[in-house]
C-alpha cells in the first residue's frame, strides 16, 4: 500500500467556519501560524491532528528521493536512516510552511514511502484560518527558524512510551507496506532504544513534550490566541490584534 493509505495526506481540512478563532498574531500581523508537532514515529501525531479539527500539513511528503546521494545510513549498515534530520528536506518544508502563513496557498510534494520516491506535486490551501499544524518526526529541526520568521504559534512533542509506540509504529508500517518487515523490525527495535534520545533531542530544540490531552489544550489556546496553562509561547507569538 502507497502513502495515498494514509488517513491523511497533504492538508486536512478541518472546519469550514473558523471566524470564532482569535487571531495569533505579532506585528506586522500575519495572517496564519503553525503549530509545529513531533515526537516518535508512531507516537499519533496524525491521528492527534485529524482530531484537532485543524488543516494540517504533512511533513513526510518533504522527505528526499531515494537515490539522493546526501542521504545518511545507519552506522554499520547499509540500510538508509530515515530517522535522521539529513533524509528530510528542511529548506522546502520551511518555505511552504510560510508561504502557507503569509498567502494561505503553497505547493508540496507528493512523496510515496514505499516507494521513497516524490510522485508529483499537490497545492495546498488552508484558507483563511489562523492556525494550522505542520507534522512529523522532524518538526522540532525546525522550531528555531520558524520562530525567526514570525511564523511559529507553538511547537509540541507527542509521547507516548517506547513499547506502545513499538507496537503501534510496527503493526502501521505493516498495515501500509511502508517497507520490508525485516526493516520494519531492525527500524523498530532502534527506535525503541533511542526514544529517550529522541524525544530529549525534540525538547532541546524548543518542543513541549505532552501527551494527547495537554496538546489539545495547548492546541485550542494557541487557536485563541492564548499562552498554553503552565507554559509561555514564545516571544512575540500568541498576542492579540485586538488589544487584549
Amino acid at each position: 500500500m502507497t502513502h495515498a493509505s494514509k488517513p491523511t495526506r497533504g492538508v486536512v481540512r478541518g472546519p469550514a467556519d473558523a471566524s470564532h478563532w482569535c487571531s495569533v498574531s505579532s506585528h506586522p500581523p500575519i495572517p496564519t501560524r503553525v503549530v509545529l508537532l513531533c515526537g516518535p514515529s508512531g507516537s499519533g501525531k496524525s491521528l492527534l491532528a485529524a482530531r484537532s479539527g485543524l488543516p494540517v500539513l504533512r511533513l513526510d511528503d518533504f522527505y528526499k528521493e531515494g537515490d539522493d546521494p546526501t542521504l545518511p545510513l545507519v552506522a554499520g549498515s547499509s540500510d538508509i536512516d530515515w530517522d535522521h534530520p539529513d533524509s528530510w528536506d528542511a529548506d522546502t518544508a520551511v518555505a511552504s510552511i510560510v508561504e502557507l502563513c503569509r498567502t494561505g496557498r503553497t505547493n508540496v510534494p507528493v512523496y510515496d514511502i514505499a516507494l521513497s520516491a516524490r510522485t508529483g506535486t499537490e497545492s495546498v490551501d488552508v484558507g483563511r484560518t489562523p492556525l494550522f499544524i505542520a507534522e512529523g518526526i522532524f518538526a522540532a529541526e525546525i522550531v528555531t527558524r520558524c520562530q525567526e520568521l514570525g511564523v511559529l504559534a507553538d511547537a509540541l512533542c507527542l509521547s507516548r512510551g517506547p513499547v506502545r509506540t513499538f507496537r503501534r509504529r510496527f503493526l502501521r508500517d505493516l498495515k501500509e507496506g511502508r517497507k520490508s518487515v525485516p526493516f520494519l523490525l531492525r527500524r523498530g527495535w532502534r527506535l525503541m532504544r533511542r526514544e529517550r534520545s529522541i524525544i530529549a533531542r525534540q525538547t532541546a530544540l524548543g518542543a513541549h513534550r505532552c501527551d494527547k490531552d495537554e496538546a489539545l489544550g495547548r492546541l485550542a489556546d494557541a487557536a485563541a490566541g492564548r499562552c498554553p496553562a503552565g507554559g509561555r509561547l514564545p516571544a512575540g507569538i500568541g498576542e492579540r490584534t485586538d488589544g487584549s
